[in-house]
């Protein structure tokens, strides 16, 4: 593994930091923190202007051809300074996917209008009743003639109240075994009985429930061969990055680093061994994100490298922003950016934090990843069909 970082990969990270200066304004960190929307229209439109939208692909797909460091850097730049990144980077997870399975049809609908900064998509993953577990999903899809018919509701679909379409996991045969009863569609979020509700959370993000009644849309907008939508969620998975998360942590670092520099009575042991173990848990994280991107660069997507650096970030900085909140005392928890300690960004670190360990696979599904596919340990836990009698 080369550590070297490419002169190519410095300028680009210097370029982004300019296009963040110039774009993410007081007004979109105040529409954000009002709504907890993460994504802003005018901010996604500048980065496709800056053909930052499939920066990856090859050239004659509209990219850049941008290799796996510098989209690191892109991601990571990016959450270190806060800006609204969920649009971006989960219509960059479906249209990555589409990409390499979706027929010509899906493809030229829908990556133009990807890449142009037009159109976003949420992920139709998890249920009330389901979670990570998404064998156990039961929103159905039934066909009639060219079309099909779903029913079901989904949770914790972030941004379906901006997005297009919603890529949605869906049973199509009951009788099969789990994994092979799922197909992945597109629904069109302004179909006839497609509805949702908002889910406002601890972190101060909007999220969404989603429901499907009786909602019809052409087999057209089916991704996957039917019943190989478990080969197409896994597939999208492994285009999830983890970089955003070691990128927190290291702003964390650095915010403390700051507010222990302003005063020298926080200058004590106490605080210095804080910042020591956080400087530690942020290059670890920082190696783990570099190995990941390092397997990406070549034939491998890096999924388990992957999720192990996700893991490890995820779990530090639940730690590392609850210790620094308790370093803080009673004005660490003060939230309004007026008055907070480095503008109340501690503070919401915390909240935000503990979804980290959820969304993109919970570090117990990860850790169970982990250990079965590199590892080689058997399961945790029986088959849910096997858990069932079937």
């Amino acid at each position: 593994m080369d550590f070297a970082t490419a002169s190519t990969t410095v300028s680009f990270r210097e370029e982004v930091r300019s296009f963040l200066r110039e774009h993410l304004t007081d007004d979109v960190r105040i529409r954000m923190r009002e709504t907890g929307t993460m994504h802003d229209w005018g901010f996604h439109r500048a980065m496709a202007a800056k053909g930052w939208i499939g920066a990856g692909w090859p050239v004659e797909e509209g990219g850049q051809a941008r290799d796996a460091y510098e989209l690191d850097v892109l991601y990571q730049e990016m959450a270190a300074a806060g800006a609204p990144l969920d649009g971006f980077s989960v219509t960059m997870i479906v249209a990555e996917t589409l990409r390499r399975i979706g027929s010509p049809y899906l493809r030229d609908l829908i990556l133009p209008r990807v890449r142009a900064g037009e159109l976003v998509i949420s992920l139709g993953y998890s249920e009330p009743d389901a979670g990570s577990d998404l064998i156990s999903v039961r929103t159905s899809a039934r066909r009639e003639g060219d079309e099909w018919v779903i029913d079901g509701q989904k949770v914790f679909t972030t941004l379906a109240h901006e997005a297009g379409y919603i890529f949605l996991l869906a049973r199509t045969d009951p009788e099969a075994p789990p994994r092979h009863g799922l197909t992945m569609f597109l629904v069109p979020t302004d179909s006839a009985g497609f509805s949702l509700t908002p889910i406002h959370t601890l972190g101060g993000e909007r999220t969404n429930m989603t429901f499907y009644s009786g909602v019809r849309i052409p087999d057209a907008l089916r991704v996957s061969a039917v019943g190989q939508g478990w080969d197409t969620v896994n597939l999208a998975l492994s285009f999830e990055r983890g970089g955003e998360f070691a990128a927190q942590l290291r702003r964390l670092s650095e915010d403390v680093v700051a507010w222990v520099a302003a005063d020298p009575d926080r200058q004590h042991s106490r605080n210095l061994a804080r910042i020591g173990r956080l400087a530690a848990q942020v290059n670890v994280a920082r190696l783990l994100g570099l190995r990941a991107t390092w397997l990406r660069d070549t034939d491998s997507t890096g999924a388990l490298e992957g999720a192990m650096a996700k893991v490890h970030a995820t779990e530090a900085l639940l730690a590392a922003s609850g210790e620094v909140l308790d370093a803080l005392g009673i004005e660490g928890g003060v939230a309004d950016p007026a008055v907070a300690p480095l503008g109340g960004h501690l503070e919401h670190t915390y909240r935000h934090a503990q979804v980290t360990t959820i969304y993109g696979g919970t570090s117990e599904i990860l850790r169970g990843v982990i250990a079965e596919r590199r590892l080689g340990l058997p399961r945790s836990r029986p088959p849910r069909h096997a858990q069932s009698g079937r």
